[in-house]
């Protein structure tokens, strides 16, 4: 009998608060072999017996505001027998608004930092209800309780955007927390990314000075009726309470002993955008550590957890009114064993940013705290207190975005195994409801990394929806002439990087990023809503093509070909190369990059393409691939140029066009051959910098297997390996780690860009590719020292697992296919069958 399963509206289990006009419906299948039917029924809406292998249907109906819709569904499988019915809910939100956005009874000056904003409003339920809902969101963080018990699970909410542009509101269902009598609903606000610290240099008001707060509580009542509590001028506010200071960057200044009197009115205020929901998973709770305690050479004590992790600390403890606990919160311990933050702090006279800490004073009795309106990347907390503490006391508390894991891998060497849950780890602490780069000094939604990793998050996690509303904030703050920017939301983006927007490889996250979504999870309705956006970053880009800039430099090519390559505007090249292969140097930030902005502008067209032809625009189809050839006339050209040659040690400049298909047969057999002798020479380590360390792997794969392995096996600096070979937990910023002096000692530890590797763990080395609705191939490639890989992939059709053992003379293959699938399975020695759902086996040499 065939069931349907892990049933989700819009990617999402049991939504409330979605605000999509005709949702997506999806599930998987379980027992059976394939679905030859469904059935879904609504309490206005039966789809009938629907004759169809899909698992996912649109609800038919536009939805009003405030609309509960309970879906049950049936599935017929091959013998056209009925299984058992599943079923799931979603809910919408509300358009319009009674309430009033609120304020402190304050006016708000640009250099001054202020206490938690504390308000109440008490209410008084006198009849029999049936729900209740709280709407609400702010300009800044708020947290909201009802009773003194906290509403939801959310936290950093209402999440980050450009609040100029788009401002995201929860709904919460509060029925079990509202009681006939008198209720309280008290809610604080704090800066958060409005008015508090974005970027690496820590800006302030990047989005407004006063911070404010929109809420709407609805309670139903069993006679039918409404009734709605919302801010307004008669709400209670005060700026007494605990929590004195809190930047979401810098940290909180808390004092125990203090309770908010609540004894003046809000300021009614306003603002000029309509929230609306962000149909992406929330930001929440999650792991928890306990830590050991070091003494370091100096006497001091510090916690460490364990794991390198964003999020924060919460601790219960006894002190005497009046005693303080200091931490602060860091990656790593310097070279003399001594605590340090300065691998991510920046330092401009008195100005020191992140300063990461919080500073607790406590009351008499017990003290129990949890941060509230900071999150922080560390794995150290160094604590200085006068009140006695064990480590009994303390928890780590990891907070990320809310994503479900779908990918999992595991081999027979276990440093590769230890970068993997490193990767995972670094893209949980770099996915806080938008993709940073890291979660300690700068915190930016850089387009660049978000779409280098694209494909690695959609094996790991159900990312469409994530994706999907980190497309909104690049929407959003797309320029006028169509340029996507390189930071989305742009808060606290330096004014000296701002020429930078268009970079190659960055702003493509535009284009590539919804490319990705599509091939992974078959979401054409996100290629139907962003095409008027990618189309317009198209026609920009065609338009840079042959365009003079005042900072480029000669390319040694002639009028025609300089005309069909892009050497306009400034960008940041590969980045990030090692420094013994391409040292940084400021003027690469001033000239533009032909070799890389030619190389992108041809890769996103092609995508444009394929985009163009599944939306049926085929004039532009064409359109897109006149102006592809045309660019790669000139590539070709461009690197038969001295300056640009293809005979050189840097592995990305052969890596890209390998990788990209740019070159002709000529010069891809001279590249294939000239990148193995460049590996040669640098030892088979990692030469490559940020934009081509994902595509290494799959060159290589190309030209022999065993190159890749090889290049993968490496546990030397460079090299991926060599991170948890050092100890990393996450994945390193630099390729030096803890160990670099590059840009003047500054780097992360946990950036999960170069953890990009995680997808061709799982499309070649385990072989699992999403080929289409329901189909996949599974083309495994062993190689190396390696006796074992396997992999399993959740994916948007089902559970699809691939794996081999090597044993002495043959290897054995292991293939599972979801139900309601079916997969070609190709292995190395030739075989080649497609197989249905189930188990296989195979056994090779």
């Amino acid at each position: 009998m065939m069931k349907a399963s892990r049933l989700r509206t819009e990617y999402l289990n049991d939504p409330l608060g979605l605000d999509v006009k005709r949702p997506r419906l999806m599930w998987n299948c379980e027992g059976g072999t394939k679905q030859t039917s469904y059935r879904i029924v609504t309490e206005k809406w039966d789809s009938g017996k629907v004759k169809s292998s899909s698992m996912s249907a649109v609800y038919p109906y536009d939805l009003r505001d405030r609309e509960r819709i309970v879906w049950k569904i049936c599935l017929w499988d091959e013998n056209d027998e009925a299984g058992e019915w599943n079923e799931a809910f979603f809910e919408t939100g509300i358009s319009e608004w009674k309430a009033k956005w609120i304020s402190g009874g304050y006016k708000a000056r640009r250099k001054e930092r202020y206490p938690v904003d504390c308000f109440r409003r008490i209410f008084i339920v006198e009849k029999e209800f049936q729900t209740a809902r709280l709407y609400i969101t702010a300009c800044g963080l708020y947290e909201a309780r009802i009773g003194g018990k906290r509403v939801g699970a959310f936290v950093m909410a209402p999440g980050y955007t450009d609040y100029r542009r788009r401002i995201q509101y929860q709904t919460y269902d509060v029925t079990g927390m509202i009681r006939q009598g008198e209720n309280r609903l008290t809610v604080q606000l704090a800066d958060g990314w409005y008015r508090g610290s974005c970027g690496a240099w820590g800006r302030r008001n990047q989005y407004g000075t006063e911070t404010k707060l929109l809420a709407q509580l609805e309670i139903n009542y069993t006679d039918g009726s409404r009734e709605t509590f919302a801010t307004d001028e008669n709400w209670d506010w005060s700026c007494d309470g605990p929590i004195r200071f809190a930047d979401n960057k810098d940290g909180e200044i808390v004092e125990g002993f203090r309770t908010p009197l609540y004894d003046k009115k809000a300021k009614v205020t306003s603002h000029g955008v309509k929230p609306s929901a962000s149909n992406n998973v929330p930001v929440t709770e999650h792991e928890t550590f306990k830590p050991v305690l070091i003494k370091t050479p100096s006497g001091k004590s510090v916690l460490d957890f364990g794991q390198n992790i964003a999020g924060y600390i919460s601790f219960s403890l006894k002190a005497e009114y009046g005693q303080q606990v200091l931490l602060k919160f860091g990656e790593m311990l310097d070279e003399n064993g001594e605590f340090t933050q300065k691998n991510f702090q920046l330092v401009r006279g008195k100005l020191v940013t992140p300063l990461q800490l919080v500073r607790y004073t406590c009351a008499a009795g017990r003290n129990e705290y949890k941060t509230k309106f900071s999150v922080f990347g560390f794995r150290y907390v160094l604590v200085e207190s006068d009140a006695g503490f064990s480590t009994d006391d303390f928890t780590a508390v990891a907070v990320y975005s809310d994503l479900e894991r779908t990918g999992w891998f595991e081999s027979s060497n276990t440093l590769l195994n230890r970068f993997f849950e490193a990767t995972v780890w670094s893209a949980k602490g770099n996915h806080l409801d938008i993709p940073t780069d890291c979660p300690t000094r700068e915190r930016h939604g850089w387009t660049g990394d978000a779409q280098i990793f694209a494909r690695s998050a959609s094996y790991l996690f159900s990312f469409a929806p994530f994706a999907r509303k980190y497309l909104n904030d690049l929407m959003d703050v797309q320029h006028k002439n169509g340029n996507y920017t390189q930071i989305a939301p742009v808060g606290g983006v330096d004014p000296y990087m701002r020429p930078m927007d268009g970079s190659a490889g960055w702003s493509d996250a535009g284009v590539l990023i919804p490319w990705v979504i599509y091939s992974q999870y078959g979401d054409k309705r996100l290629l139907e809503d962003d095409y008027p956006n990618m189309r317009r970053y198209a026609m920009y880009k065609i338009g840079n093509i042959g365009k003079w800039y005042p900072t480029s430099l000669p390319t040694g090519l002639g009028l025609k070909d300089s005309l069909a390559i892009s050497n306009y505007g400034q960008s940041y090249g590969e980045w990030a190369e090692p420094s013994d292969v391409n040292a940084f140097r400021v003027a690469d930030f001033i000239s533009p990059h032909p070799e890389e902005t030619t190389a992108y502008i041809i890769y996103m067209l092609l995508c444009m393409e394929k985009i163009a032809l599944i939306l049926g625009k085929t004039d532009d189809a064409d359109f897109f691939r006149k102006n592809a050839d045309k660019a790669t006339s000139g590539y070709r050209s461009l690197v038969k140029t001295r300056k640009f040659t293809l005979d050189t040690d840097r592995q990305a400049k052969l890596v890209r066009p390998l990788y990209l298909k740019l070159l002709d047969e000529e010069q891809s057999d001279y590249a294939r051959k000239r990148l193995i002798e460049a590996l040669d020479r640098y030892g088979w380590r990692l030469g490559t910098g940020f934009l081509s360390t994902p595509l290494i792997l799959y060159v290589l794969s190309e030209i022999d297997t065993e190159y890749a392995f090889r290049l993968l096996e490496n546990e030397e600096i460079p090299g991926w390996l060599s991170m948890p070979k050092h100890g990393a937990t996450t994945v390193w910023e630099n390729w030096n780690g803890p160990f670099s002096t590059e840009g003047a000692g500054l780097g992360s530890l946990n950036h999960y860009s170069k953890g990009a590797l995680a997808e061709w763990l799982f499309t070649t080395m385990c072989g699992i590719r999403v080929e289409g609705e329901n189909r996949f191939t599974v083309a495994p490639r062993p190689g190396g020292h390696f006796t074992y890989a396997r992999a399993s992939y959740d994916s948007i059709y089902g559970m699809i697992s691939s794996g081999w053992e090597r044993h002495d003379g043959f290897t054995v293959y292991s293939v599972t296919v979801p139900v309601n699938c079916e997969a070609v399975i190709s292995l190395p020695g030739g075989r080649t069958e497609t197989a249905g759902p189930g188990t296989y086996t195979y056994r090779e040499g």
